[in-house]
Formats: C-alpha cells, sequence, structure tokens
C-alpha cells in the first residue's frame, strides 16, 4: 500500500431527495473501474445511500450540500462524505436506551449499524462545524 498513487474525485451534492442516488451510482462506477466483485459494490452503495441520507435528515446544515470524495488507489475506494453541519457526539448515536431504544431502532436507527458491517473500516469525526464519516472498502 506504501507510495500508491492516489486519485480523488470530488461531488458536491445538494440536500435534496434522492441526490444519494447521485453519490452511490458515481462510487459504483468508480469501484466497477476498480475491478470491485459487484457484492462489494453493493455494500459500497447500499454504505454511502445510507451516509448520505443520514447527512439530509441530521446535519441541518445551512449550506445544504454534502461533499462525497472519493479516493482510488490500486487495491482500496476510501469515501468520505462530509457536511457543514450541526454534528453529533457519541452520546447523540445512543440516546434511546431501554425498550424505547429497542422501539425505534425496529423502524429506525440502523444507519450507521449497515455501514459498519458494510465496509471494511468506518471513522466518524463529528463537531460544531459537520460531520466527515470515512469509510473504507479493500478489494479482494
Amino acid at each position: 500500500m506504501a507510495d500508491q498513487m492516489k486519485r480523488e474525485v470530488t461531488l458536491n451534492i445538494p440536500i435534496h431527495p434522492n441526490m444519494e442516488l447521485v453519490a452511490a451510482q458515481t462510487a459504483s462506477i468508480i469501484a466497477e473501474i476498480m475491478d470491485f466483485e459487484e457484492i462489494h459494490i453493493d455494500e459500497i452503495q447500499l454504505a454511502i445511500i445510507e451516509t448520505c441520507i443520514n447527512a439530509f435528515e441530521h446535519s441541518n446544515s445551512e449550506d445544504s450540500k454534502v461533499t462525497v470524495t472519493y479516493v482510488v488507489t490500486d487495491d482500496e475506494l476510501e469515501l468520505k462524505i462530509a457536511d457543514h453541519g450541526v454534528g453529533f457526539g457519541t452520546d447523540k448515536t445512543s440516546l434511546l436506551t431501554g425498550e424505547a431504544g429497542a422501539q425505534a431502532m425496529q423502524k429506525r436507527g440502523w444507519g450507521l449499524e449497515i455501514i459498519r458491517e458494510m465496509m471494511d473500516k468506518v471513522e466518524i469525526d463529528s463537531g460544531d462545524e459537520g460531520t466527515t464519516i470515512t469509510m473504507l472498502k479493500k478489494r479482494a
């Protein structure tokens, strides 16, 4: 992995219904070019859709944009999804506990868990200036 050339593609999408599909389609095309297996392309698409939807719904971003950066190396695809919203703390990811939390998770709230299952590595950096989720998928 050392000394691999990195190539980047950056996409700025408006927070608007179904724009997450643009980000997912772009990821799919890049992953196809990289010769990812179809199952892994599907996982990448699902993870990016979930991440973008979370940003759309929870960022409260004044600029109403999400930036998606695709970083390509020979054997990895790194995705960075960033918003300029209100951010969240780790306490906000587990606000609901007990029976109320279990009931809520039956309907919603699985996005981060899905993302972690689909990708090889997930990092969340969040603060007052917004949130960036970095995901990595290694080519098999």
